[in-house]
């Protein structure tokens, strides 16, 4: 599923956005203050709604959020200008992205581990994989990474460097079982699910879709590297706007609200 910049751009309002924030001053003597910030549909924005809710209430600042269902439209809203800021990915895939793209973009503030997890519709623990199983991983190189890196440490596979965030398939030097990999958008693994052996899923996707974290056959620990982050264009960090939404997400509020929504399965990054 690919989101379009369409949402973004064209006409006076921006198509998608959910305009959460209301106007900053009552009398409407000053100029309103706002922002735009990128999200995943789904839990993620519901997250991002109470750090703008109080961000409004502290700092008498409007925020946009702009839902995206893919991985890559937001870095690019955010170069373009389209956004101020976005909050959906972890900084190994956001230094991938401006290797490969050659964005300037910067870190402002860092938000939840959400730990990716293998889940199962065919079978109840890794022992009973087949020989020739077939495993679904997300197709961008971080994530796809974390996967490999995983099955690695359950050994189910030999890598030929296990410290390899962006591990491919190509990177397996032993695969006793033969298994046979599919790399997937990542937000199309829970509907590939019921086709596959085993499908490693971020909890982003894994949640929405009915999926527990602690049902996953493996899954990452809260030591995970892969804290996901709040990105700006570079120069923006110390922006007194961009500040103040990193304030009001990294809030006990916040963190409630995702331990609600993801059951446990999203960890505080900023504590």
């Amino acid at each position: 599923m690919q989101a379009t910049l369409t949402r973004l751009l064209g006409a006076a309002t921006l198509a998608g956005a959910t305009l959460i924030a209301g106007c900053g001053n009552d009398d409407g003597a000053a100029e309103t203050r706002s922002i735009k910030v990128g999200t995943m549909s789904g839990p993620e924005s519901e997250v991002m709604e109470v750090a703008v809710a109080i961000a409004r209430e502290r700092y008498d600042l409007e925020v946009q959020i702009i839902e995206f269902t893919d991985y890559v439209s937001p870095n690019a809203a955010l170069a373009d200008g389209s956004l101020d800021a976005n909050a959906f990915q972890h900084e190994p895939y956001l230094r991938s992205m401006i290797d490969d793209r050659g964005y300037d973009l910067a870190v402002a503030g860092y938000t939840f581990v959400y730990p990716i997890g293998a889940y199962s519709d065919r079978h109840d623990s890794i022992e009973e994989l087949p020989e020739r199983a077939i495993i679904a991983l997300p197709n961008d190189p971080t994530n796809g990474g974390r996967a490999m890196i995983l099955m690695h440490n359950a050994g189910l596979i030999e890598l030929d460097d296990p410290e390899n965030l962006e591990a491919t398939p190509i990177n397996v030097i032993e695969n006793p079982q033969g298994f046979r990999f599919r790399e997937i958008e990542a937000a199309q693994l829970p509907r590939v699910l019921p086709d596959v052996d085993l499908a490693f899923i971020n909890n982003t996707f894994a949640q929405p879709a009915g999926l527990r974290l602690d049902e996953a056959l493996i899954q990452e620990g809260a030591e995970s590297p892969y804290v996901n982050l709040i990105a700006v264009r570079a120069g923006d960090e110390e922006r007194e706007e961009i500040q103040q939404l990193v304030s009001a997400y990294q809030s006990d509020e916040v963190a409630a609200k995702a331990l609600e929504l993801f059951d446990g399965g999203a960890v505080p990054g900023w504590q």
